[in-house]
């Protein structure tokens, strides 16, 4: 039977990665499918102890379930645990092992959408405290930056950067205006910005003038962070990058082969994207 794997979260209707991982199947001849599959907070567990006997290989998750798939899983790759999040999941000698592309997928999109973005090696400023910010926070970290925690709680950016150690600070909304000056980046990974979500309100007057800002949300591809952003002459980076590169390790765990990113790819998620906003 042909390998199946999926992509579980609520919402998931918006999810693009069924469409990106049917373009590999396709071009590259292989069979296989690949599903998004609405699984509510309290059907997780359903969900993970039977995925295997329901014909999948594996899979992503995503919001709301990065963190209790911990759960679940037999193994944690170091990846995973040292964010402290799950997004792919995979079946491995008989065992389910839970690890993390959200890194490696952030910062090959920042190497090749703004090269050079941490030669400065100084103070990166983090919007949010989810598992998406875990793991920009660990991939800057790995770079050399300071980070900066700001989420609209104060308190789960205090237990964030706790996590990370004394490299990492964090505040609230409130504390922006203080390191918005001294900061070489600025990443977005609230869905704040995201169509249908509430917008991301914020004054970009204050930040350091040749600071690159990112945003992770992809629908829109060109949020109203980074439009603003654009018109005050940062380099910006767009979230779509970021899916497309975290999905070439999964991709090959569950399918046997390993896939690029290219830009007919990139193409035709923004072609989709821009059809079904």
């Amino acid at each position: 039977m042909p390998p199946r794997a999926f992509v579980i979260g609520r919402p998931i209707s918006h999810s693009r990665s069924p469409l990106l991982h049917g373009f590999w199947l396709r071009t590259l001849g292989l069979p296989g499918a690949y599903e998004a599959v609405d699984v509510a907070p309290d059907s997780l567990d359903p969900f993970m102890t039977g995925f295997r006997k329901a014909g999948f290989v594996g899979g992503n998750v995503t919001v709301p379930h990065k963190q209790a798939v911990f759960a679940f899983v037999d193994r944690v790759a170091p990846e995973a645990a040292a964010i402290g999040a799950v997004n792919t999941v995979w079946v491995e000698e008989g065992k389910l092992v839970g690890g993390n592309t959200d890194s490696y997928g952030f910062l090959t999109n920042m190497d090749e959408r703004a090269p050079g973005w941490d030669d400065a090696a100084g103070l990166a400023i983090v919007l949010g405290a989810g598992g998406a910010a875990r793991a920009v926070v660990h991939g800057l970290l790995q770079r050399g930056l300071r980070v900066h925690v700001a989420n609209r709680t104060g308190d789960h950016a205090e237990a964030l950067a706790a996590q990370f150690g004394a490299r990492v600070t964090a505040g609230s909304w409130a504390s922006l205006p203080r390191v918005l000056p001294n900061a070489t980046v600025l990443v977005n990974t609230t869905v704040l910005g995201m169509t249908g979500a509430a917008p991301l309100l914020m004054d970009l007057t204050l930040l350091h003038r040749d600071a690159v800002v990112s945003d992770i949300v992809y629908v829109p591809l060109t949020t109203a962070l980074l439009k603003d952003a654009a018109s005050r002459g940062h380099r910006i980076v767009d979230g779509l990058g970021m899916l497309l590169h975290q999905a070439v390790p999964g991709f090959a765990r569950w399918f046997g082969q390993t896939p690029i990113v290219t830009p007919e790819l990139r193409a035709h998620l923004i072609a989709d994207i821009s059809a079904k906003p």
